[in-house]
């Protein structure tokens, strides 16, 4: 769908400005300490917003990924802006997060049946300054997170490989 500019130089409000992405097709393993975030160092993006009332659409997607120790339930997701956690609003003594991955099993079972992520965020970094955004995780329990793959990584039928996304899209405020 093409932009649709009002004058040169500017954009309708809600039109999208840009778009960056990175792709992950690797596998990789992250130590985790139960109750720390832990960037995703594979999933950062980098964006110059062109204006200070923009709003920047953050998406997550891990295609596949699993625990070394705890069941999938227990792993939530957020992002970094530069070295700002970003997370829902405090609420009493609750976990704050933005999303949980989707089980795709009732049990631990680090064979063949790894877990998604999809989650999305809306920022106003109020900035024209390059900003560098981080996807992240949380464990409640220290253990390995392995991403992109199952723990057990097995080269077999059945053993998932997946691509994991990061995506930074500039919508005009």
């Amino acid at each position: 769908m093409p932009l649709t500019k009002i004058r040169a130089g500017a954009y309708a409000s809600g039109g999208i400005i840009q778009v960056q992405q990175t792709q992950f097709t690797g596998t990789n393993t992250i130590s985790t300490t139960s109750g720390s975030w832990n960037v995703l160092t594979d999933l950062t993006v980098n964006i110059t917003p062109t204006s200070t009332s923009s709003t920047i659409m953050l998406q997550l997607f891990l295609g596949s990924w699993e625990h070394g120790n705890a069941e999938d339930h227990m792993a939530y997701f957020a992002f970094y802006r530069d070295s700002t956690l970003l997370v829902a609003p405090t609420a009493g003594s609750r976990l704050e997060i933005v999303g949980m991955g989707a089980t795709n099993f009732y049990a631990d079972d680090h064979l063949s049946t790894p877990a998604v992520a999809w989650i999305n965020y809306f920022d106003t970094p109020s900035s024209t300054s390059q900003i560098t955004y981080k996807g992240a995780m949380m464990a409640l329990g220290t253990e390995t997170f392995y991403l992109n793959r199952t723990a057990q990584d097995t080269d077999a039928s059945g053993h998932e490989r997946s691509i994991s996304t990061i995506v930074a899209t500039e919508i005009a405020g």
